[in-house]
């Protein structure tokens, strides 16, 4: 058991890291909602790619296949991990780049608030996409870190928990400064870019793209707190 607990430890870390990604995303689409859903998509995109990771857990083996070669174009061989990669970080980048976009040339217009359960179902499906991205990459590291099922089980469900604690902040945050929501959106344009490269087998360490965006925040924190508003005469 106690040779488990280090495994254990280091898997939900990494899980917790990884799942940053789902929560910014999550929370900048849940901004488009009416105050009263936007906990209940939260909830259930978070909810959602908890059993979408424990299911892929229950097909571990159909997982590991995904490593294989599927066909080749010129001298590059493409897996099934890798096209999904591939599609993710087409996804992503083309979501954080509109967002950037919309917030960039009509911050002067009064946002619009999507409704309707139509406009939910939506918002629900680009969650679930990403979710599926992100899971067929934490299944395949997690399996590459750990052969215990349970641990790979408990780490999930320990991961899932944390991020529905912390969704709640995080969105809260986001959505009252600004400007860390354009530095949010360009952490997942990153992130996009990483999947993509990562797709054609060309590796970015996600260690210096986390580093990069933690170094980012921290500067955004400094200004914020530095800069005095003027004093009314």
């Amino acid at each position: 058991m106690t040779e488990a607990l280090i495994p254990l430890i280091s898997l939900i870390a990494l899980e917790v890291i990884l799942g940053i990604d789902n929560i910014i995303f999550i929370s900048i689409l849940a901004d488009k909602l009416p105050q009263e859903q936007r906990n209940k998509l939260r909830y259930w995109g978070i909810g959602l790619a908890m059993a979408m990771r424990l299911a892929l857990l229950a097909f571990i083996s159909w997982i590991l296949k995904l490593d294989q070669n599927l066909f080749s174009v010129a001298t590059m061989d493409f897996t099934g991990k890798e096209l999904i990669l591939i599609i993710g970080g087409l996804f992503l980048l083309y979501k954080s780049t509109k967002e950037i976009y919309y917030k960039a040339e009509i911050a002067s217009e009064k946002k619009p608030v999507v409704h309707g359960q139509a406009s939910f179902r939506k918002l629900l499906i680009e969650v679930l996409i990403l979710d599926l991205v992100f899971s067929v990459d934490s299944i395949i590291t997690a399996v590459g870190m750990v052969q215990e099922l349970w641990v790979m089980y408990t780490a999930v469900i320990i991961t899932v928990l944390i991020m529905l604690i912390a969704s709640k902040p995080i969105s809260e945050f986001i959505r009252n400064h600004p400007s860390f929501k354009i530095l949010a959106l360009c952490f997942l344009m990153m992130i996009g870019v990483a999947l993509l490269a990562e797709g054609f087998e060309v590796k970015i360490p996600k260690g210096y793209i986390y580093f990069s965006m933690a170094f980012a925040f921290l500067v955004d924190i400094i200004q914020m707190k530095t800069i005095k508003k003027p004093k009314v005469e």
